[in-house]
């Protein structure tokens, strides 16, 4: 690939960006004040994800389990 391609197509997305966000009219200091904000709300939800949707899951998936019918690891089968 094209390093210099790949540096175009970043800067064009880059643009984008700004262009979405209207970023490109702030000055500066509102530039650093709203991507440090926006970067820190991605962070905290990407943290978030990480920390509770497996936990999620696995509730998920054992109500589901409990809900079809099959037994609990702990549970002992008599089986005669």
């Amino acid at each position: 690939m094209d390093f210099k391609s790949m540096k175009n197509y970043i800067y064009w997305l880059y643009c984008q960006f700004e262009l979405i966000t209207c970023s490109y009219l702030m000055e500066p200091w509102e530039k650093l004040l709203f991507y440090t904000f926006n970067i820190t709300m991605l962070v905290m939800v990407l943290y978030t994800a990480y920390i509770f949707v497996p936990v999620h899951i696995s509730t998920a998936f054992q109500f589901f389990l409990h809900l079809f019918g099959s037994q609990h690891e702990n549970t002992v089968s008599i089986v005669k």
